[in-house]
């Protein structure tokens, strides 16, 4: 056994997915693998106004990023791919991959929709040492989804997250149990938990250059330039994180929202995007079986003003119609003062399933199978044919269509069929 494989007091285990939405379009679209992928928002040749939510590797060899703006993204490859986002689909494979990660230990703090910890201290006996767990565990995540982890172990969390991102992709980096200040030592200061652009900048002005530097000075100085802050920053660079690994308990709310890349001042057009936005919350409840009471609505308009409003409905719901009504009705209720919307969104929150439920406002007449029915067409539409391959009347208006919607399927009797 290698000695950083010793029996410790304990092994934390941090995943991160590589390049998790990038990674999911690739493993859907084979014409992209191996090829730059940007996923964010339309560039529109150059002109866009979003910002990039991920790169895959390929693309970041042309110093493309998060959060960079997309038209610079573009400018720096125009010839990559790029593709809006698919929250429900990066969902569905976050909870496959949170699932096999469950298998290897109890204890587990999902951070994020890609990234994870695990506390495999009572586990990892029976793998025989950290390093096989870690194996089994990414040769697992590969097979199943056909996707790589980059994994990090470690004596504690900080060390752990460290760990896992030093080497990318589908790396397996192993911090020694009384070798982190050893281990950390070289790594620039930016690599330490909220260590910002301006902290960097500030640190390095005080001639901190490495993480090994701040360990080496004695704590009441950090204190004295940077105050409680500075004691913090010190643990850290020494190695030190004594959290547990817990649950945060269930999922608190659900959200999605939407950025027009041109404010608009049309509200049907805003109306039009709360449908679908409902519609897609609504699918998220029902693959999470979950029901919220609380819906509240995002506005933002030119000029960044951020607003929300918020009603408490009468019953826990995951009904597209419900919440697209009540939406609407609190955006209608808003007064934009003549202000075009640039940001558009509903978050639904406190889950339960109550055994009295009553007819909610806004609803018309009970027709829960019928309702059932549509959703569950909707989401198998979806699932096997794409996004775009079927939608509710609602949203698309009197436009005309190459396929049957779900709710006209149940009318016939019949199975949707792909357009040709």
């Amino acid at each position: 056994m290698k000695a950083e494989e010793k029996k410790s007091s304990r092994w934390v285990l941090h995943l991160d997915m590589d390049a998790f939405y990038a990674a999911v379009e690739e493993l859907d679209h084979p014409a992209y693998r191996g090829k730059p992928v940007v996923v964010g928002a339309d560039p529109k040749g150059g002109t866009g106004r979003g910002v990039v939510s991920t790169a895959n590797y390929a693309a970041r060899k042309f110093g493309i990023h998060s959060a960079q703006p997309i038209s610079q993204a573009y400018r720096l490859c125009p010839h990559a791919f790029f593709v809006p986002g698919r929250p429900q689909r990066y969902g569905e494979v976050s909870r496959q991959v949170m699932k096999i990660l469950a298998d290897f230990s109890p204890q587990m703090q999902q951070i994020s929709i890609d990234e994870a910890f695990l506390d495999i201290t009572q586990t990892v006996r029976g793998f025989g040492t950290p390093r096989t767990l870690a194996e089994k565990l990414q040769a697992r995540i590969r097979v199943e989804t056909g996707l790589t982890a980059s994994i990090g172990l470690a004596g504690n969390m900080f060390v752990a997250k460290v760990a896992s991102d030093l080497h990318k992709p589908a790396g397996l980096t192993m911090c020694a149990p009384g070798e982190e200040k050893h281990f950390l030592a070289p790594l620039p200061i930016k690599k330490l938990w909220g260590v910002g652009p301006k902290t960097d900048d500030k640190l390095r002005a005080a001639g901190f250059i490495t993480i090994g530097d701040l360990a080496q000075c004695p704590p009441e100085i950090l204190i004295k330039k940077m105050g409680k802050w500075g004691a913090h920053l010190w643990e850290l660079a020494s190695g030190r994180d004594d959290r547990p690994v817990e649950d945060w308990g269930p999922r608190k709310s659900l959200s999605q929202e939407h950025t027009w890349d041109e404010d608009v001042s049309d509200a049907h057009i805003v109306e039009q995007r709360l449908w679908k936005i409902a519609d897609d919350l609504s699918r998220d409840l029902r693959a999470e079986k979950i029901k919220g009471r609380v819906l509240t609505v995002k506005i933002r308009l030119e000029g960044f003003l951020t607003y929300t409003r918020r009603q408490t409905l009468a019953r826990h719901t995951d009904d597209a119609e419900l919440m697209r009504a009540v939406a609407v009705k609190l955006f209608r209720s808003f007064d934009r003062a003549g202000k075009r919307v640039r940001l558009i969104g509903i978050n639904i929150s406190d889950f339960g399933m109550p055994q009295a439920e009553q007819l909610q406002l806004f609803e018309a007449a009970p027709q829960p199978e019928r309702k059932d029915q549509v959703a569950q067409l909707l989401d198998h539409v979806r699932e096997k044919f794409g996004e775009e391959a079927a939608q509710r009347a609602s949203l698309v208006g009197e436009q005309s269509h190459h396929f049957l919607g779900a709710e006209e399927v149940i009318k016939r009797g019949g199975s949707a069929q792909a357009p040709d």
